[in-house]
């Protein structure tokens, strides 16, 4: 397998102004180009305007030059850098990397689209599924179809969100993208109007249940950023992007490279690097910087050979968030997301540095104590309980959680201790919740 150098996949046919043009020229090549966005050439960095940066101008003075404006530079790359080395730049919140040639002229721009259409589906997991990808939970925003544009917007350009999905009684109808911005300020339309006035619909979903190929093969086929994904019944599951395709297929590139031995010769150092940075990835779960279970596994093992070895006392606490259902309903994901990070951080700042703090599933979080014992992990359940009820989360409030606490024990599964702190867990939501239980308990 051959690993493309940057310059064959660059799309040379870039629309750009200088950094000295007026931000009133400006404006009007975007909205005659009908592009979401223009280069902007600088003395020595190149910048990216978008629609969102056009609707951040309002008060300005147009006759000042866009130099005077706060624009974000763009990663760039020599045109004969290798895509490996490319790939980590797709995870900066700006999709296009500028390749330059060797004076620093501008040889033209690479996208997640142009990335994207250069893999080799055969390369994928064909019995990788999205709903396994997408546990992990991906940041999205989906609205009723009755919500105001303005509104809308101010909310894009604070969260920095590209895309907002629209459903009704939580399926898809229609998605609100920069592209669909751009219509509605080239054509002065009101922004007091309902989203649905102005959304793209219908929307092409792909199931749950699809492969990391299909998803692959339909964001190709369709020249879409990003695909919608859905429940069988039709209900919104989450979103995923090109990059985290990029992301997923690159440790299946390096499997394959790895037996190409002329290759690897030239890129082990690329692959070395690159490697560090995606075996992290896979151990930590994106959305709160926890560890997955799958690292958690991996490390339980590892904890309970020392345990064994040298006779020590090990302790395990499952703690569940008290009516996040609830949350979500009432308040939103993007909301029950906050709620869940603020938990992350605080037991990250209750524990200790050799405790294993792991996001199991949802809104269940799971702790591996070292040298505790169970009444010293009882203890520690506790005060997470009290420094999660003192929390005071903005929009949502106060919030409680509950804890179910097990000792684990020589010739214990990692299963059989999660058992019974389970079950301990279940005896402290039937008594009201908010409290610890241990399996002395039960």
């Amino acid at each position: 397998m051959k690993f493309p150098i940057i310059r064959d996949i660059t799309t040379k046919d870039v629309v750009s102004i200088d950094i000295d043009t007026s931000i009133s020229e400006a404006i009007s090549h975007m909205l005659k180009q009908e592009h979401r966005s223009v280069v902007v050439i600088g003395d020595d960095d190149y910048f990216i305007l978008t629609v969102l940066d056009i609707l951040n101008i309002e008060g300005k003075n147009l006759d000042l030059s866009v130099r005077d404006l706060d624009l974000r530079a763009i990663p760039k790359v020599l045109k004969d850098t290798n895509i490996l080395d490319t790939i980590e730049l797709l995870d900066n919140e700006l999709e296009y990397i500028c390749v330059v040639n060797s004076d620093n002229s501008l040889y033209g721009l690479v996208t997640h689209t142009d990335i994207t259409s250069n893999m080799d589906p055969d390369t994928l997991m064909d019995n990788y599924q999205l709903e396994d990808f997408l546990k992990i939970g991906k940041r999205m925003k989906w609205v009723d179809k009755k919500e105001i544009v303005s509104k809308l917007i101010k909310e894009m350009m604070v969260d920095s969100f590209d895309n907002i999905i629209i459903v009704q009684d939580l399926k898809p109808i229609g998605i609100l993208t920069t592209k669909d911005i751009m219509w509605i300020i080239k054509n002065n339309k009101d922004l007091n109007l309902p989203v649905s006035e102005y959304m793209t619909s219908p929307v092409e979903t792909i199931n749950k249940s699809a492969s990391m190929k299909d998803a692959l093969e339909f964001i190709t086929s369709k020249n879409y950023k990003r695909a919608v994904v859905v429940n069988d019944d039709g209900t919104m599951y989450g979103v995923i992007a090109q990059k985290d395709i990029i992301s997923f297929t690159y440790s299946k590139w390096a499997m394959v490279m790895k037996e190409h031995t002329t290759e690897l010769e030239n890129n082990n150092l690329i692959l070395e690097n690159q490697n560090k940075e995606y075996e992290l990835k896979a151990s930590v779960d994106s959305l709160t910087g926890l560890y997955n279970r799958y690292k958690f596994s991996e490390l339980y093992t590892s904890f309970y050979k020392t345990m064994t070895k040298q006779d020590n006392d090990m302790s395990l606490i499952i703690i569940d968030i008290d009516f996040f259902k609830k949350i979500n309903d009432t308040f939103g994901h993007n909301i029950g997301d906050q709620v869940l990070i603020k938990i992350a951080h605080t037991l990250l700042r209750t524990l200790r540095d050799i405790d294993v703090i792991c996001r199991w599933g949802g809104e269940e979080f799971l702790v591996l104590l070292p040298s505790t014992d169970l009444n010293e992990a009882n203890i520690l359940a506790q005060k997470i309980r009290i420094n999660i009820e003192n929390l005071d989360i903005e929009i949502v409030g106060n919030i409680t959680a509950s804890f179910g606490v097990s000792q684990v024990k020589e010739g214990d599964m990692m299963e059989d201790a999660i058992d019974r702190a389970d079950k301990s867990l279940y005896l402290a939501k039937d008594s009201g919740r908010n409290c610890v239980k241990t399996e002395l308990d039960l």
